[in-house]
Protein backbone atom coordinates (compact mmCIF):
# COMPACT_ATOMS: atom_id res chain seq x y z
CA UNK A 1 0.00 0.00 0.00
CA UNK A 2 2.87 2.19 0.73
CA UNK A 3 4.26 1.33 -2.77
CA UNK A 4 1.43 2.55 -4.35
CA UNK A 5 1.32 5.71 -2.45
CA UNK A 6 4.73 6.56 -3.18
CA UNK A 7 4.11 6.21 -6.97
CA UNK A 8 0.90 8.35 -6.79
CA UNK A 9 2.91 10.83 -4.65
CA UNK A 10 5.62 10.86 -7.56
CA UNK A 11 3.55 10.89 -9.99
CA UNK A 12 1.38 13.92 -8.70
CA UNK A 13 4.84 15.68 -8.27
CA UNK A 14 6.34 14.87 -11.79
CA UNK A 15 2.95 16.50 -12.89
CA UNK A 16 3.39 19.33 -11.29
CA UNK A 17 6.87 19.84 -12.13
CA UNK A 18 5.66 19.55 -15.61
CA UNK A 19 2.60 22.14 -15.45
CA UNK A 20 4.98 24.46 -13.93
CA UNK A 21 7.72 23.47 -17.10
CA UNK A 22 4.53 24.55 -19.18
CA UNK A 23 3.67 27.51 -17.65
CA UNK A 24 6.83 28.86 -17.40
CA UNK A 25 7.44 28.84 -21.25
CA UNK A 26 4.19 29.92 -21.83
CA UNK A 27 5.23 33.18 -19.50
CA UNK A 28 8.15 33.44 -21.87
CA UNK A 29 5.91 33.90 -24.69
CA UNK A 30 3.66 36.44 -22.72
CA UNK A 31 6.76 38.25 -22.08
CA UNK A 32 7.43 39.11 -25.42
CA UNK A 33 6.23 42.58 -26.69
CA UNK A 34 3.31 42.65 -28.56
CA UNK A 35 3.26 44.65 -31.40
CA UNK A 36 0.91 46.57 -34.31
CA UNK A 37 1.74 48.20 -37.30
CA UNK A 38 -0.10 49.70 -39.96
CA UNK A 39 1.54 49.48 -43.16
CA UNK A 40 3.63 46.70 -44.71
CA UNK A 41 6.90 48.93 -44.75
CA UNK A 42 6.85 49.12 -40.87
CA UNK A 43 5.96 45.59 -39.90
CA UNK A 44 9.33 44.97 -42.42
CA UNK A 45 11.32 47.37 -40.38
CA UNK A 46 9.84 46.44 -37.00
CA UNK A 47 10.42 42.66 -37.60
CA UNK A 48 14.10 43.04 -38.43
CA UNK A 49 14.74 45.57 -35.05
CA UNK A 50 12.77 42.94 -33.55
CA UNK A 51 13.87 39.80 -34.18
CA UNK A 52 12.34 36.73 -31.95
CA UNK A 53 12.16 39.31 -29.16
CA UNK A 54 8.46 40.57 -30.18
CA UNK A 55 5.10 39.34 -31.73
CA UNK A 56 4.27 41.68 -34.19
CA UNK A 57 0.92 41.86 -36.61
CA UNK A 58 0.79 44.05 -39.43
CA UNK A 59 -2.61 45.22 -40.09
CA UNK A 60 -2.20 45.68 -43.55
CA UNK A 61 -1.33 43.36 -46.12
CA UNK A 62 0.49 43.32 -49.67
CA UNK A 63 -1.34 45.55 -52.00
CA UNK A 64 -3.45 47.26 -49.47
CA UNK A 65 -3.82 51.34 -50.42
CA UNK A 66 -3.84 53.00 -46.91
CA UNK A 67 -5.67 56.16 -47.64
CA UNK A 68 -8.36 53.87 -47.47
CA UNK A 69 -8.15 51.44 -45.23
CA UNK A 70 -10.81 51.37 -42.26
CA UNK A 71 -10.06 49.24 -39.10
CA UNK A 72 -12.29 46.00 -39.29
CA UNK A 73 -13.66 44.89 -35.30
CA UNK A 74 -10.16 42.33 -35.67
CA UNK A 75 -8.05 45.22 -36.04
CA UNK A 76 -9.44 47.05 -33.12
CA UNK A 77 -9.26 44.13 -31.08
CA UNK A 78 -4.96 43.48 -32.38
CA UNK A 79 -4.71 47.61 -31.60
CA UNK A 80 -6.18 47.49 -27.95
CA UNK A 81 -4.15 44.40 -27.02
CA UNK A 82 -0.89 45.59 -28.24
CA UNK A 83 1.91 46.96 -26.01
CA UNK A 84 2.95 48.92 -29.17
CA UNK A 85 1.19 50.71 -32.00
CA UNK A 86 3.59 51.73 -34.55
CA UNK A 87 1.54 53.75 -37.62
CA UNK A 88 3.61 56.08 -40.23
CA UNK A 89 1.37 59.10 -39.55
CA UNK A 90 1.16 62.36 -41.37
CA UNK A 91 -2.57 61.38 -42.23
CA UNK A 92 -1.19 58.34 -44.16
CA UNK A 93 -3.90 56.31 -42.60
CA UNK A 94 -6.47 58.86 -42.60
CA UNK A 95 -9.35 56.37 -41.52
CA UNK A 96 -7.47 55.21 -38.80
CA UNK A 97 -5.93 58.52 -36.88
CA UNK A 98 -9.62 58.53 -35.02
CA UNK A 99 -9.03 55.26 -33.50
CA UNK A 100 -5.31 56.36 -32.43
CA UNK A 101 -6.26 59.70 -31.03
CA UNK A 102 -8.75 57.82 -28.57
CA UNK A 103 -5.73 55.38 -27.57
CA UNK A 104 -3.59 58.37 -26.53
CA UNK A 105 -2.68 58.42 -23.07
CA UNK A 106 -4.01 54.82 -22.51
CA UNK A 107 -1.58 52.41 -25.44
CA UNK A 108 2.05 53.82 -26.67
CA UNK A 109 1.16 54.63 -30.26
CA UNK A 110 4.17 55.92 -32.23
CA UNK A 111 3.23 57.98 -35.21
CA UNK A 112 6.93 57.85 -37.04
CA UNK A 113 6.51 60.59 -39.68
CA UNK A 114 5.73 63.21 -36.83
CA UNK A 115 9.07 62.92 -34.87
CA UNK A 116 10.83 63.64 -38.77
CA UNK A 117 11.81 67.64 -39.43
CA UNK A 118 8.88 69.14 -40.29
CA UNK A 119 10.86 71.96 -42.02
CA UNK A 120 12.33 68.96 -44.71
CA UNK A 121 9.28 67.54 -44.98
CA UNK A 122 7.63 68.84 -48.91
CA UNK A 123 4.04 70.61 -48.09
CA UNK A 124 0.87 70.88 -50.12
CA UNK A 125 -1.85 72.81 -50.10
CA UNK A 126 -4.32 70.59 -50.86
CA UNK A 127 -3.66 67.84 -48.41
CA UNK A 128 -5.03 67.59 -44.98
CA UNK A 129 -1.86 67.09 -43.10
CA UNK A 130 0.05 69.94 -45.34
CA UNK A 131 2.48 67.02 -45.75
CA UNK A 132 3.04 64.34 -48.30
CA UNK A 133 3.36 61.64 -46.07
CA UNK A 134 4.97 58.99 -48.18
CA UNK A 135 7.85 59.78 -46.57
CA UNK A 136 9.78 55.80 -46.90
CA UNK A 137 11.02 56.98 -50.01
CA UNK A 138 13.71 58.84 -48.87
CA UNK A 139 16.23 56.38 -47.38
CA UNK A 140 17.52 59.02 -44.75
CA UNK A 141 13.91 59.28 -43.77
CA UNK A 142 13.43 55.24 -43.14
CA UNK A 143 16.89 55.06 -41.40
CA UNK A 144 15.34 57.72 -38.95
CA UNK A 145 12.37 55.66 -38.39
CA UNK A 146 14.80 52.75 -37.71
CA UNK A 147 16.85 54.77 -34.98
CA UNK A 148 13.10 55.79 -33.54
CA UNK A 149 11.57 52.03 -33.23
CA UNK A 150 14.89 50.88 -31.63
CA UNK A 151 14.61 53.36 -29.15
CA UNK A 152 11.06 52.40 -28.21
CA UNK A 153 11.67 48.79 -28.19
CA UNK A 154 14.96 49.31 -26.20
CA UNK A 155 12.49 51.51 -23.75
CA UNK A 156 10.11 49.32 -23.24
CA UNK A 157 12.45 45.91 -22.87
CA UNK A 158 15.43 46.86 -21.74
CA UNK A 159 16.44 43.37 -20.78
CA UNK A 160 16.67 42.72 -24.87
CA UNK A 161 18.25 46.27 -25.35
CA UNK A 162 21.38 44.78 -26.86
CA UNK A 163 19.70 42.87 -29.77
CA UNK A 164 17.66 45.69 -30.52
CA UNK A 165 20.84 47.89 -30.82
CA UNK A 166 22.59 45.28 -32.54
CA UNK A 167 20.19 44.51 -35.00
CA UNK A 168 19.33 48.37 -35.86
CA UNK A 169 23.27 48.50 -36.36
CA UNK A 170 23.30 45.74 -38.49
CA UNK A 171 19.72 47.22 -40.45
CA UNK A 172 21.36 50.64 -40.82
CA UNK A 173 23.81 49.56 -42.29
CA UNK A 174 22.07 47.42 -45.23
CA UNK A 175 20.02 51.12 -45.77
CA UNK A 176 23.86 52.58 -46.47
CA UNK A 177 24.59 49.62 -48.98
CA UNK A 178 20.81 50.19 -50.52
CA UNK A 179 21.46 53.96 -51.29
CA UNK A 180 24.77 53.41 -52.58
CA UNK A 181 23.19 50.89 -54.93
CA UNK A 182 20.28 53.10 -56.20
CA UNK A 183 22.65 56.04 -56.55
CA UNK A 184 24.57 53.48 -58.73
CA UNK A 185 21.85 52.31 -60.80
CA UNK A 186 20.46 55.85 -61.21
CA UNK A 187 22.94 57.78 -62.09
CA UNK A 188 23.12 55.17 -65.77
CA UNK A 189 19.89 57.16 -66.52
CA UNK A 190 20.44 60.57 -67.98
CA UNK A 191 18.96 63.84 -66.20
CA UNK A 192 16.30 64.55 -69.09
CA UNK A 193 14.93 61.08 -68.77
CA UNK A 194 14.36 61.89 -65.16
CA UNK A 195 10.63 62.64 -65.86
CA UNK A 196 8.50 59.89 -63.61
CA UNK A 197 4.61 59.65 -63.87
CA UNK A 198 2.48 57.48 -61.46
CA UNK A 199 -0.85 57.04 -60.94
CA UNK A 200 -0.63 59.14 -57.77
CA UNK A 201 1.97 61.94 -55.99
CA UNK A 202 3.77 59.08 -53.94
CA UNK A 203 7.02 59.53 -55.17
CA UNK A 204 7.57 63.50 -54.63
CA UNK A 205 10.71 62.27 -51.90
CA UNK A 206 12.20 59.66 -54.19
CA UNK A 207 12.12 62.81 -56.95
CA UNK A 208 13.42 65.20 -54.80
CA UNK A 209 16.41 62.77 -53.64
CA UNK A 210 17.64 61.45 -56.64
CA UNK A 211 16.79 64.33 -59.34
CA UNK A 212 14.05 63.12 -60.83
CA UNK A 213 10.85 65.61 -61.89
CA UNK A 214 7.55 63.19 -60.16
CA UNK A 215 4.06 64.04 -62.16
CA UNK A 216 0.91 61.98 -60.50
CA UNK A 217 -2.33 61.38 -61.82
CA UNK A 218 -3.76 61.53 -58.71
CA UNK A 219 -2.89 63.81 -55.59
CA UNK A 220 -1.65 63.01 -52.58
CA UNK A 221 -3.81 61.11 -51.34
CA UNK A 222 -5.83 58.00 -53.32
CA UNK A 223 -8.87 58.90 -51.57
CA UNK A 224 -8.82 61.85 -54.91
CA UNK A 225 -10.04 61.25 -58.12
CA UNK A 226 -8.48 62.24 -61.72
CA UNK A 227 -10.50 63.96 -63.49
CA UNK A 228 -10.64 64.40 -67.47
CA UNK A 229 -8.76 67.72 -67.25
CA UNK A 230 -6.12 65.99 -65.48
CA UNK A 231 -5.61 63.33 -68.19
CA UNK A 232 -5.71 65.45 -70.58
CA UNK A 233 -3.04 68.31 -69.09
CA UNK A 234 -0.35 65.27 -68.09
CA UNK A 235 -1.10 63.62 -71.46
CA UNK A 236 -0.08 66.84 -73.12
CA UNK A 237 2.74 66.73 -70.71
CA UNK A 238 4.29 63.14 -72.21
CA UNK A 239 4.12 64.37 -75.48
CA UNK A 240 5.78 67.88 -75.04
CA UNK A 241 8.75 65.87 -73.06
CA UNK A 242 8.59 62.59 -75.06
CA UNK A 243 8.19 60.28 -71.95
CA UNK A 244 9.05 56.86 -73.01
CA UNK A 245 7.11 54.84 -70.11
CA UNK A 246 4.53 55.65 -67.39
CA UNK A 247 3.98 53.45 -64.27
CA UNK A 248 1.10 51.92 -62.65
CA UNK A 249 1.20 51.39 -59.00
CA UNK A 250 0.44 47.92 -56.98
CA UNK A 251 -2.10 49.69 -54.32
CA UNK A 252 -4.10 51.85 -57.37
CA UNK A 253 -6.08 50.35 -60.14
CA UNK A 254 -5.19 50.45 -63.11
CA UNK A 255 -7.38 52.29 -64.99
CA UNK A 256 -6.48 56.25 -64.39
CA UNK A 257 -2.63 55.11 -66.11
CA UNK A 258 -4.68 53.39 -68.98
CA UNK A 259 -6.86 56.00 -69.60
CA UNK A 260 -3.78 58.51 -69.59
CA UNK A 261 -2.27 55.75 -71.91
CA UNK A 262 -5.33 56.15 -74.34
CA UNK A 263 -5.24 59.58 -74.27
CA UNK A 264 -1.22 59.91 -75.32
CA UNK A 265 -2.19 57.83 -78.37
CA UNK A 266 -5.41 59.57 -79.55
CA UNK A 267 -3.00 62.03 -80.31
CA UNK A 268 -0.71 60.28 -82.32
CA UNK A 269 2.34 59.80 -79.73
CA UNK A 270 3.45 56.47 -78.32
CA UNK A 271 3.54 55.97 -74.73
CA UNK A 272 4.02 52.51 -72.97
CA UNK A 273 2.88 51.25 -69.77
CA UNK A 274 6.38 50.76 -67.99
CA UNK A 275 5.35 48.19 -65.23
CA UNK A 276 3.91 48.19 -61.62
CA UNK A 277 5.74 50.30 -59.13
CA UNK A 278 5.57 49.62 -55.09
CA UNK A 279 4.27 52.58 -53.46
CA UNK A 280 1.91 52.67 -50.32
CA UNK A 281 2.65 48.60 -49.89
CA UNK A 282 5.23 46.04 -50.39
CA UNK A 283 5.32 43.10 -52.32
CA UNK A 284 3.84 39.43 -51.46
CA UNK A 285 5.59 38.11 -48.40
CA UNK A 286 8.47 35.93 -49.34
CA UNK A 287 9.35 37.52 -52.19
CA UNK A 288 12.15 40.41 -52.69
CA UNK A 289 9.21 43.07 -53.17
CA UNK A 290 7.91 41.95 -49.74
CA UNK A 291 10.91 43.68 -47.97
CA UNK A 292 11.54 47.49 -47.94
CA UNK A 293 14.68 47.25 -49.60
CA UNK A 294 14.25 44.51 -52.00
CA UNK A 295 11.05 46.97 -52.82
CA UNK A 296 13.09 50.03 -53.29
CA UNK A 297 15.90 47.83 -55.46
CA UNK A 298 12.45 46.94 -57.63
CA UNK A 299 11.16 50.63 -58.31
CA UNK A 300 15.04 51.70 -58.99
CA UNK A 301 15.84 49.07 -61.80
CA UNK A 302 11.94 49.33 -63.22
CA UNK A 303 11.98 52.96 -63.34
CA UNK A 304 15.77 53.07 -65.02
CA UNK A 305 15.26 50.10 -67.32
CA UNK A 306 12.08 51.34 -68.39
CA UNK A 307 12.93 55.17 -69.39
CA UNK A 308 16.27 54.85 -70.68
Amino acid sequence: MRILQKIALSVAILSLLISCKNEGKDSEEDKKLKIVTTTTMLTDLVKNIGGDHIEVQGLMGAGVDPHLYKASEGDVSKLYKADIIFYSGLHLEGKLVEIFEKMEGTKTTIGLGEFLPKGELIGSDYFASNYDPHVWFNIEYFKQFTEKVTAVLVEHDPQNAASYTENEKKYLQQLTELEATVKAKIETLPREKRILVTAHDAFNYFGKAYDFEVVGLQGLSTATEAGVQDVQRISQFIIDNNVKAIFVESSVPRRTIEALQQSVNSKGQEVKIGGSLYSDALGSPGTEEGTYIGMFTYNVNTIVNELQ
